[in-house]
């Protein structure tokens, strides 16, 4: 029972960290009421690694879908039963 208490706690104050880490210090503004912890935000997410989505390499476009050979809403799918 008190692991339950304590896990949903600790859950609490993870999402709080980045509820308060999206609403101000990504955006580039300080905390209103403790700027140093949105410092401290900021220089954890600096220090953290992240993958590079500044690739020069392009995505071959995605194939066509055609949906000509689907059934229609009104025809019978063989072997399925209403």
């Amino acid at each position: 029972m008190w692991f339950l208490v304590f896990a949903m706690l600790g859950i609490l104050v993870l999402a709080g960290i980045v509820v308060l880490y999206v609403a101000f210090p990504h955006r580039g503004e300080d905390l209103p009421a403790a700027a140093w912890l949105g410092d401290v935000m900021r220089k954890g997410v600096e220090s953290a690694p992240t993958l590079d989505n500044t690739s020069d390499e392009v995505e071959p476009p995605a194939e066509h879908l055609d949906l000509t050979s689907l059934p229609s809403a009104g025809h019978e799918v063989p072997g399925r039963h209403r």
